[in-house]
């Protein structure tokens, strides 16, 4: 009987102290939030309402520089580094200029048969085939020139011209086919920025007024918003005109006299 009593006594005392611990309850788990998007900025040169080649379905831009024939390849490197010779500024001009010089008397018999080739292409297509040509050879110096794109494209240019130095005229139409899409890099990766801010921004954009440059419009920027700087017009010398490219003229600034500019050299027969 004492025993049964003690039982009971020690279970009294272990359910009263259980009584006066508080209970512990675990705290419920924080509900998810989501992330909030971060829009992307404008990019330099680029203002709302801008319009630029819609992407592929293949994730990538339409450019001049799709579906070239071996000859085409050349003669669009050539292009695209003679925009840079007119259009680049800066430290790396003479460099750029010198470079460009250089490829034209080294590579000139590779370029006049490209050229030929290329134009024969035309040619062949029947109609108005000399009005075609200088149409695209119009459309490509316009690409090449857009002005927001301007920095990018002159460090590519510049190494190009740096690592094509040293390229024999039979290698030439390898290294343009893996040297242009460098040269057009600048350009399609401004359309993706623009596209990344247009995708995130929570503003509605303005009317569409003019095609950007990449097609030969001048871009105009809608009412209330700054432009993007305008590419500095380059003219294709049509077949048969003689050439005389020269760096676009600057505007005199007060500063110390400076060495000539660079002039470029070109023997017109490239253009027969």
């Amino acid at each position: 009987m004492k025993r049964q009593f003690a039982m009971v006594a020690v279970t009294a005392a272990l359910l009263a102290g259980c009584a006066s611990k508080p209970v512990e309850v675990a705290a419920p788990a924080p509900t998810p939030v989501a992330p909030v998007p971060v829009a992307a900025p404008l990019p330099k040169g680029a203002f709302p309402g801008m319009k630029i080649p819609a992407v592929l379905a293949d994730g990538t831009y339409p450019t001049p520089n799709r579906n070239l024939t071996e000859s085409a390849k050349i003669w669009h490197l050539r292009a695209a580094l003679n925009v840079a010779a007119l259009a680049c500024r800066g430290a790396d001009e003479a460099v750029i200029v010198a470079g460009y010089n250089a490829m034209l008397a080294a590579q000139k018999p590779v370029l006049a048969k490209a050229e030929a080739t290329y134009s024969a292409e035309y040619r062949a297509g029947g109609g108005d085939w000399q009005d075609r040509y200088d149409d695209s050879m119009t459309r490509l110096y316009n690409f090449f020139s857009q002005s927001p794109s301007r920095d990018a494209f002159c460090q590519a240019a510049g190494r190009v011209l740096a690592e094509g130095a040293s390229v024999p005229g039979p290698m030439l139409a390898s290294f343009a086919a893996t040297r242009l899409p460098m040269l057009e890099q600048p350009f399609t990766d401004f359309y993706r920025a623009f596209d990344a801010w247009r995708g995130t921004a929570t503003q509605p954009l303005a009317t569409q007024r003019v095609v950007f440059a990449s097609n030969g419009a001048v871009p105009v920027a809608p009412t209330g918003m700054t432009p993007a700087p305008r590419a500095t017009p380059v003219s294709y010398p049509a077949s048969g005109l003689q050439a005389q490219l020269k760096p676009v003229s600057q505007p005199p600034l007060p500063v110390a006299p400076a060495a000539p500019r660079p002039q470029l050299q070109l023997d017109p027969s490239v253009f027969q």
